[in-house]
């Protein structure tokens, strides 16, 4: 396994769009790509909060989830969590960020995602961006 896509480059994954996102993944093995089960519960969120297209989110989510595995959030996780916490101390992010950030972390993972900004910082953390068109 390489890397672990954030919740923006799962939902772009289940749109298909931007259409570099798609390349990325379409160009990898089953293995090399997973999400966090925090990912995961945040993309199930989504498809609740809206009811009128919460079918057609729902199967998105699973053609993704058949491609792209769930990975637990583990002691080792919880272990990064702490350690990244504390060398970030001074900054206020997402809680939820900081967890897939630690998640990635833990297994050495590159993070997927299309905002940067939010994971900078973090000791040891590789990001990388597929939404921008400039990424090969």
């Amino acid at each position: 396994m390489r890397y672990l896509l954030d919740t923006n480059i799962c939902i772009y994954a289940m749109r298909r769009a931007p259409i570099e996102v798609f390349k990325h993944l379409s160009a990898l093995r089953r293995g090399d790509v997973a999400m966090s089960v925090i990912t995961f519960a945040e993309l199930l969120a989504g498809v609740e909060k809206l009811e009128e297209t919460r079918a057609q989110n729902a199967l998105a989510l699973t053609l993704l989830t058949e491609r792209v595995d769930v990975l637990p959030f583990d002691r080792e996780a919880a272990r990064s969590y702490g350690v990244l916490r504390a060398a970030v101390p001074q900054r206020r992010r997402n809680a939820l960020d900081r967890l897939i950030a630690a998640h990635a972390h833990s297994m050495s993972l590159t993070l997927v995602t299309n905002d940067e900004g939010d994971f900078t910082g973090y000791p040891g953390l590789i990001v990388e961006n597929w939404a921008r068109s400039d990424t090969g």
